[in-house]
């Protein structure tokens, strides 16, 4: 009996859009929202899904956090619409002259599980897809 199975990584934009001025970069962009998270396939069906993370991400400058796990179901079922400067911690992305902070370096961050470092890493350290 031969049977196909195994775990992989999976992400997806949620259905959420806000137009707001970033704190970063100092200029327009959308806050846009993404879930990733582990599952266990079978036959290549998925079967179940662990290990959901919520992060947003900056349209203009790229810069990204983590939401809580919390928040981000809540916007995944579609119950919040707008998030406030209080729920947002970005970090990273391409800081301007309104940004908080002259060390904008060489900060990377990945665009499929929103990892971020000051390392000059070719490959995300966390999920291994290319910066």
């Amino acid at each position: 009996m031969f049977l196909i199975m195994g775990i992989e990584q999976g992400s997806r934009q949620l259905k959420f859009d806000q137009l707001i001025v970033c704190r970063n970069c100092g200029q327009y962009g959308h806050i846009q929202v993404f879930m990733t998270y582990s599952y266990f396939m079978f036959f290549f069906i998925p079967v179940f899904k662990w290990g959901r993370h919520y992060y947003a991400k900056m349209s203009c400058c790229g810069a990204t956090c983590e939401l809580d796990p919390e928040l981000g179901r809540q916007i995944e079922k579609g119950l919040i619409t707008v998030l406030s400067e209080s729920q947002l911690h970005f970090t990273g992305g391409n800081r301007g002259s309104y940004g908080y902070g002259a060390d904008a370096g060489t900060h990377k961050v990945c665009s499929n599980c929103g990892y971020a470092t000051d390392e000059d890493f070719e490959f995300c350290p966390k999920c291994g897809k290319k910066f």
